[in-house]
């Protein structure tokens, strides 16, 4: 199938600012195009808490409505649960109304399959392809969808991440933990969760608020001080702060050092594996390369993607996975559902650290080998992507991968990778080394040539 003339979807979804680049009826036609796409049965509509979700949710119910497709309301909920509710309640398909970790002007729509999981790429262009060439279905008086509510979403979500863990063993714990939802829409889930779980919580930020007041809907470990001061003042025992949308967590320890998702990510790996050895665990090529030491111990095999959670939930799939995870806090878990998911996360982590019996920051050193890493972003102009992608690699030094981007091995245990964002005008630049100070040159490295080279 040819490829569209332009891309509407990007590392996750189709992400805009409502009333700038769309408006409501770029919604509608798209909308219109997943209900062509989907060709028939009923499709769960979600939404995240920024302002714009409620225009842009009825935007998408009226087009889905108009291709033909009759449609169930979620309101507010989690990403993960409109995508565990899709595929446990037999939907064909869903829409969530969200920009998940993009400051408060955006939005945009992520298109949800039957099984749960995003669609495939080759699906979102062949919507791409409805789009542009208008031929969307449309239905007449007679046959037009229609909505209803579905106020079991959340309850259902819960349920099914419960069921999964040792209630009994978290419980006996008596964790305290301080929980920064950051005005996000796991404001509706993750308080009932852990609390269900038998912890003290202590949150912060738990007013569901779409200008996101707190400390923005980014969980980054620069973003997370208060969360990190809180755990220390209370002496708490863990802290955990979600994105946008719900569907990432970031934690950190006992003493407040905030931890990367790929650090927890590879230490919830560490745990799961040794209980189901031989498993298969997927990841981008921008997650630490102490997963490979972890799976080797455990027998275990990992598959590297690009940069994306479609990518590693379709990977899994694909490869029959038990797990997997990316830097930015996205965990996933497939007994439960292979998509990331904030709240799964925050109760393995609570199982995990349950079962080892110790302190957060002794689990981690003991079961997953230190690396340290550094990462920025550089503004560039998109047209100019690719030429500095080419020039980054020309002048590279050392083994290079192009599996995203250019990701270049300067030794044995360094790497630095430079790829352009899926959703904003950036490159994003990564590196990991057995030193801070090293890692911290590379980004600086090549932060210097991304700018020159975007000149």
């Amino acid at each position: 199938m040819a490829v569209s003339q332009e891309r509407l979807f990007g590392t996750n979804g189709v992400r805009f600012i409502p009333g700038v680049s769309h408006d409501l009826s770029f919604v509608i036609k798209l909308s219109e195009a997943i209900g062509t796409y989907f060709d028939e049965g009923e499709v769960l509509v979600g939404q995240d808490g920024r302002v714009s979700s409620p225009a842009l949710a009825n935007a998408a119910a009226s087009g889905l409505m108009s291709s033909g497709r009759d449609i169930a309301e979620a309101g507010v909920v989690p990403t993960p649960a409109l995508q565990f509710a899709i595929r446990d309640e037999g939907y064909k398909g869903g829409v969530m109304v969200t920009a998940s970790h993009n400051p408060p002007q955006y939005n945009g729509l992520k298109v949800v399959a039957h099984d749960g999981v995003e669609v495939p790429r080759l699906d979102e262009q062949r919507i791409e392809k409805i789009f542009f060439d208008g031929s969307q279905s449309k239905a007449d008086w007679k046959t037009v969808g229609v909505a209803r509510p579905d106020p079991s979403v959340i309850r259902r979500y819960l349920g099914g991440i419960v069921s999964k863990v040792n209630r009994k063993m978290i419980a006996e714990r008596k964790f305290t933990v301080v929980m920064d939802l950051g005005n996000g829409a796991q404001c509706a889930a993750a308080p009932a969760l852990v609390e269900s779980l038998g912890c003290k919580l202590i949150t912060l930020n738990s007013v569901l608020d779409g200008n996101f007041p707190g400390r923005g809907p980014e969980p980054t470990p620069d973003a997370l001080g208060d969360l990190s001061a809180a755990v220390n003042s209370i002496s708490a025992d863990l802290g955990v702060a979600f994105d946008g949308d719900g569907d990432r967590a970031m934690f950190c320890d006992e003493t407040g050092r905030m931890l990367w998702g790929d650090q927890s990510g590879s230490l919830l790996a560490d745990y799961l594996l040794e209980r189901n050895p031989n498993g298969t665990v997927v990841t981008p090529v921008s997650s630490t390369q102490a997963i490979e030491k972890v799976a080797k111990r455990r027998g275990a095999k990992v598959v590297r993607t690009k940069v994306g959670s479609v990518d590693v939930s379709r990977m899994i799939l694909e490869r029959n996975a038990l797990l997997g995870f990316e830097e930015n806090g996205g965990f996933i878990y497939s007994p439960h559902i292979s998509v990331r998911d904030g709240g799964m996360t925050a109760a393995l982590m609570l199982e995990c650290l349950a079962a080892k019996g110790m302190a957060f920051s002794k689990a981690l050193a003991f079961s997953v080998p230190r690396f340290h890493q550094a990462k920025t972003k550089v503004q560039v102009d998109r047209k100019k992507i690719p030429a500095l992608i080419s020039a980054v690699e020309k002048q590279a030094k050392g083994e290079v991968e192009r599996t995203d981007g250019v990701k270049v091995w300067t030794d044995e245990h360094s790497w630095v990778l430079v790829r352009p964002s899926g959703t904003e005008p950036i490159v994003r630049i990564f590196a990991e080394s057995e030193s801070q100070e090293k890692a911290e040159l590379l980004v600086k490295k090549y932060v210097r040539a991304a700018k020159v080279a975007s000149s």
